[in-house]
């Protein structure tokens, strides 16, 4: 009885932390679908990003923490359904944001997982702070005109197919 009282607590828990990661909570956006983008910076080994560089382009958003699950378990599929599709095209960007993070940390998790993605880090959450509180990871397309169009909490399949069709649409 001792045993399984005490696997239940520990299911539990475990349960709580994920649902805290990668559920919604209506108090935890500071921005939502229809607000413009915030002004913010980005700086990585490879570039440096400003909301003035994206102006005319459709931009994604992924902010995500290597600790995560449901982030590693997303990012691969933003690499292969996303970044392999539309890397070149001229009129996207791609920003992936990795909270609480510094550049030696994304490119150590990059190497280990064997993703390309455009990284950038955000160790003080300087820019996640403008989107949000809590709760990773969160996507967020931005239009050609600057506005919030498409922003999703957690990972799931249902969604990210969703989070395609909106690309596939903003991109035609």
């Amino acid at each position: 009885m001792k045993i399984v009282l005490k696997g239940l607590v520990a299911f539990a828990i475990v349960l709580a932390g994920y649902v805290s990661i990668s559920w919604y909570t209506d108090g935890d956006d500071f921005v939502k679908v229809g607000d413009k983008v915030p002004t913010f910076e980005l700086q990585s080994v490879s570039s440096d990003i400003s909301t003035a560089n994206l102006e005319g382009k459709v931009v994604l958003i992924n902010f995500f923490a290597t600790w995560c699950p449901p982030c590693v378990k997303e990012l691969p599929h933003l690499q292969n359904d996303i970044w392999n599709k539309y890397k070149d095209n001229k009129d996207f960007v791609l920003l992936v944001v990795g909270r609480e993070h510094s550049q030696a940390d994304l490119d150590k998790f990059a190497s280990s997982k064997e993703l390309n993605l455009p990284f950038y880090p955000d160790p003080e959450r300087a820019v996640f702070g403008k989107f949000a509180k809590q709760s990773i990871p969160r996507n967020y397309v931005i239009d050609k005109k600057g506005n919030i169009i498409y922003s999703s909490v957690g990972y799931n399949e249902k969604e990210f197919n969703k989070l395609k069709a909106v690309l596939k649409e903003q991109l035609k």
